[in-house]
């Protein structure tokens, strides 16, 4: 893919239900190195991780090639962190970002890619993003499972942790739910002007930063990926998953 872009990994080192996850051990390696190696497998220039912490910062620089910078602890989203990061680091508004989840430690490069080709061909896109198809009723009806329906051109209509569009149980679905996949790419002077926008309601009801976006008439891109299975990890439940998972492979 001939396309430039930079990877920003927003790395808080707080977690309310996994405190210092991101340096949790995953068979030999810590999550975030495991996100930071994945990340460049994909066709990134860099991979920039902007930490909120020294512990951070120390193993990110003793175990991988990664850019670091340093940014606020007092951010309330990682959208915020990545812009501060992109400012500090004083990169120009045409850039290409692509914000990649330091708790994704099975992300795949080829995910990032198709999330940087989506928004580099889509003229009335301001974010690009991906989702995975739901197979499972309990995923359905997680509210930790993020979903996403998107219209005919593959544009977001909403995100939400209550289950849409609905699914009766008594018939087929028409309509495949779909796991809204944490990866976001924008440009550097759409990123700064969102993240200067005020939180709104809708944001806040779901704690979805993304709905921020859609809230203010920008329109997200979605890239349906068959194939990856995202698993983002939150809990030890997750993480010991994560490392039964990379065990076996």
């Amino acid at each position: 893919m001939n396309l430039e872009f930079d990877i920003v990994i927003p790395a808080r080192y707080e977690s309310s239900r996994l405190p210092g996850k991101l340096l949790e051990d995953i068979c030999g390696k810590s999550m975030i190195r495991r996100v930071i190696e994945r990340s460049f497998t994909s066709s990134a220039t860099r991979v920039i991780v902007a930490y909120d912490d020294e512990r951070i910062r120390a193993e990110v620089e003793s175990v991988t090639n990664a850019v670091t910078c340093k940014t606020s602890p007092a951010h309330p989203c990682g959208t915020d962190r990545v812009a501060e990061a992109v400012q500090n680091l004083g990169l120009p508004d045409e850039r290409m970002i692509v914000n990649v989840q330091g708790d994704e430690p099975m992300i795949t490069g080829s995910v990032i890619n198709r999330v940087a080709q989506m928004l580099h061909g889509s003229e009335a896109a301001s974010v690009a993003t991906a989702a995975q198809p739901i197979d499972a009723w309990s995923q359905l009806n997680d509210p930790n499972v993020v979903k996403c329906a998107i219209d005919r051109d593959g544009y977001a209509l909403y995100f939400s942790r209550s289950p849409i569009p609905w699914q009766g149980s008594a018939r087929p679905a028409s309509v495949r739910a779909l796991h809204h996949i944490g990866i976001y790419a924008y440009r550097v002077g759409y990123l700064v002007r969102h993240a200067g926008r005020e939180v709104c309601g809708l944001e806040v009801a779901e704690k979805l930063e993304q709905l921020r976006v859609l809230y203010n008439g920008d329109r997200i891109v979605v890239a349906v990926d068959k194939e990856y299975r995202s698993l983002g990890v939150d809990t030890y439940r997750e993480l010991e998953l994560v490392r039964r998972l990379v065990a076996d492979a």
